[in-house]
């Protein structure tokens, strides 16, 4: 097993990566201060494993909660029934909220425990690839509104994230795809040797070769925690871990919510983000092509899905990303890329440029 962890001081944890540790008591208890538990989960989730996320939980008051899976339903409504029953077992503020399942299920959760009774905590087992490289780790938790993306939330740090490996063996195709993509963001923006090292080893981590998968996971858990420990609430450098994503939310937004995957909306954001890149002459085209062979290795979408009934015109692009949260006084910053391995955030680019990519990519 790989530990690692995210420096918050006091607030500090712990970052558990490996295989057949699900429902590991002495991984679970250090960090659940009280006697009360609920493990909150969702449909497909649960008949794998929810059954042995609780035989490590045998010493506690626990209840669970079963919610409906997809993005669609990550909203302020859907986080209600967590909140009910919290309400209804009259449980205290050393209650522990266990996030078992993927990224929505991680921010929702996330994000009731925030906001009940002002703040309890809360503990990440994430069983997707995207929610054990990303998600999981730093605290942002929230929903999604009809007009944005993760636009209502907060910031609140797990107490512990423990990432079993052999989860991600009944991920589909498509789900573990959506993950590389954000394994893909943290060679682009910090490093061209592990750029390269993905571009030798993808079809092995396409095929979930346990080795390889792991070396991916936990690079991608030390870069974050490394950039969340520098600055936590996103005033500065963690702004670059939305790199693809101000593009990204546009799409999952225009497209309705699930119908393109955040991780397959991501890597069509750092396409964009490429292609605008090229258009002030920071990279070049070969750089730019290596990123969409890379995407494509890992069985990414280079362009926006035209086989859902919602387009995306180059206005809503535009409007929604005017909406996004990475607007600061009125400007909007975008994560760009100078090279393999060295991203940027900038609010000084050529508009006329970004419209230019914004129509390449519209499908309306």
């Amino acid at each position: 097993m790989i530990t690692l962890n995210v420096d918050l001081g006091e607030r500090s944890y712990p970052i558990f990566i490996g295989q057949d540790i699900l429902g590991d008591p002495t991984l679970l208890s250090p960090y659940i201060a009280g006697k009360q538990v609920v493990v909150v989960t969702n449909e497909t989730v649960a008949p794998l494993y929810l059954e042995k996320t609780l035989s490590g939980l045998t010493d506690y008051q626990c209840e669970t909660v079963i919610l409906p899976d997809g993005e669609v339903y990550k909203t302020w409504e859907g986080i209600m029934p967590i909140i009910d029953r919290l309400m209804q077992k009259q449980f205290d503020r050393r209650v522990t909220l266990i996030a078992l399942g993927g990224g929505v299920i991680g921010d929702m959760t996330g994000f009731a425990a925030a906001i009940y009774r002002r703040g309890v905590n809360f503990i990440q087992i994430p069983t997707t690839l995207l929610a054990q490289v990303d998600s999981s780790v730093g605290g942002k938790t929230g929903v999604n509104h009809p007009l944005g993306k993760n636009m209502i939330g907060a910031f609140h740090q797990p107490q512990c994230v423990i990432a079993d490996t052999n989860t991600l063996n009944t991920l589909d195709e498509r789900q573990l795809s959506a993950g590389l993509a954000e394994v893909i963001k943290y060679a682009l923006i910090n490093s061209r040797e592990f750029f390269t090292w993905l571009s030798d080893n993808m079809s092995q981590l396409v095929q979930r070769e346990p080795e390889a998968l792991a070396y991916a996971i936990e690079f991608s858990c030390q870069d974050k925690a490394d950039i969340v420990a520098a600055d936590e609430k996103e005033a500065g450098q963690r702004a670059l871990l939305n790199l693809g994503h101000t593009f990204g939310h546009a799409i999952e937004t225009a497209l309705g919510y699930g119908n393109c995957l955040h991780g397959e909306a991501v890597a069509i954001g750092m396409l964009m983000a490429a292609d605008l890149s090229v258009r002030h002459g920071w990279i070049n085209n070969d750089v730019q092509q290596q990123i969409g062979a890379l995407i494509q290795k890992a069985g990414l979408p280079v362009s926006v899905p035209v086989d859902t009934d919602a387009r995306i015109t180059a206005e809503q692009f535009l409007s929604l990303m005017a909406g996004d949260k990475k607007v600061l006084d009125g400007q909007l910053h975008l994560v760009l890329i100078k090279a393999l391995g060295q991203s940027f955030i900038t609010a000084d680019f050529d508009i006329d440029k970004l419209n230019e990519t914004i129509k390449a990519f519209a499908t309306a």
